[in-house]
């Protein structure tokens, strides 16, 4: 076996203290996780004491605390010029995120030669936090986008088609608003940025049975999920936006029956989600604009662009949850139907069903 080198375990104690210090300050300067990251700078420095202050005058301290009027007189010089201090027997380095001056790290007594090397760690720890939150709120941003584009074409249609069944079958009709009324409950819910691949399942289920009604039946329909996956949070509103252009842009425009299968499967650490059906399907080059998000139907459809808007949607989503790796797969052709693939993570570190 290769021997290994003395500052081997140095280097790989500093990198795992390193990545603590990220996750440390993954809700930034204000956040819980700021005294832990300073008591780490601490230790890493050999110094007397550390502190981490954000411009709003948020601060924390690892060891003796500071003198007030010392270190307020150490971080004006920072933050004036934006540049490192000395005011013995303490030093600062500015914290620059995402180009703008964001805080200062001091130390008292400390490895100045190492000050400025952890200085730069700590401002790419905090951007990668902000970068972490904006992406967040973008995810949120279009969920609310979504829920607002729930097809008034879909809800015309299945009030339509329960107005009708009232008289001729009246116990088809109280089921199918039933039907309604739990679709609605669950595509408005507040409850949280993430459900259950069951709980999609469930709403979906409740979708089809109302377009089944809607088509007279003709509509085959097939669901099938692993059981190992069904409790595995994806993406609020991800699956059945999917399912409605299917029938909207599949199975509307073809004439005579139609049929939508929806199937889930765990292939190692991944969730693989696939929506098909065998209506008209559309140009390779048509889906790789819809997912770019400049798509549209007006052949089929006048309100074709928001199906589009609403794959593109879900596509930028799973992007911007999981990473830029794990959009929607679209495989299609003229006249062959359509095919979309979804693949998330398993298990992926802040994405819980509420």
């Amino acid at each position: 076996m290769r021997r290994r080198r003395p500052d081997e375990g140095l280097t790989m104690r500093v990198l795992t203290v390193v990545q603590d210090i990220d996750t440390d300050l993954r809700d930034g300067l204000g956040g819980r996780g700021a005294p832990a990251a300073a008591r780490r700078l601490r230790r890493l420095l050999a110094a007397e004491a550390v502190v981490l202050a954000g411009l709003d005058g948020t601060v924390a301290v690892a060891g003796p605390d500071p003198d007030p009027d010392e270190l307020a007189a150490l971080l004006a010089q920072t933050y004036e010029n934006g540049t490192p201090a000395h005011r013995p027997p303490w030093s600062a380095v500015p914290l620059i995120v995402a180009g703008e001056l964001s805080g200062a790290l001091a130390v008292r007594e400390g490895a100045e030669a190492e000050l400025a090397a952890l200085g730069t760690l700590v401002s790419r720890s905090l951007d990668h936090a902000a970068l972490r939150r904006a992406r967040g709120r973008i995810a949120q941003a279009e969920l609310r986008t979504l829920r607002a584009q729930i097809s008034p074409h879909f809800l015309h249609n299945a009030l339509s088609v329960i107005g009708a069944r009232i008289r001729t079958d009246p116990a088809r009709a109280r089921t199918l608003l039933n039907d309604f009324a739990d679709y609605l409950r669950y595509s408005f819910s507040v409850q949280g940025d993430y459900a259950t691949v069951a709980d999609e399942l469930q709403a979906i289920q409740t979708y089809l049975e109302l377009q089944r009604a809607r088509f007279d039946d003709r509509m085959e329909l097939s669901v099938r999920m692993a059981p190992e996956i069904l409790p595995v949070a994806i993406p609020f509103l991800v699956i059945q936006p999917i399912v409605e252009n299917a029938v909207r842009h599949g199975l509307e425009p073809k004439p005579g029956p139609g049929s939508i299968s929806v199937s889930g499967f765990g292939e190692g650490p991944l969730c693989v989600i696939e929506i098909e059906d065998d209506g008209v399907g559309m140009e390779p080059e048509f889906a790789q604009a819809i997912l770019a998000g400049s798509g549209g139907r007006p052949v089929l459809s006048p309100d074709t662009g928001r199906a589009s808007v609403g794959l593109a949607n879900v596509d930028q989503r799973l992007r911007t949850v999981y990473g830029p790796e794990y959009g929607l797969v679209i495989e299609t052709a003229p006249g062959g139907g359509t095919k979309v693939v979804i693949r998330v993570p398993r298990f992926m570190r802040g994405v819980v069903a509420n």
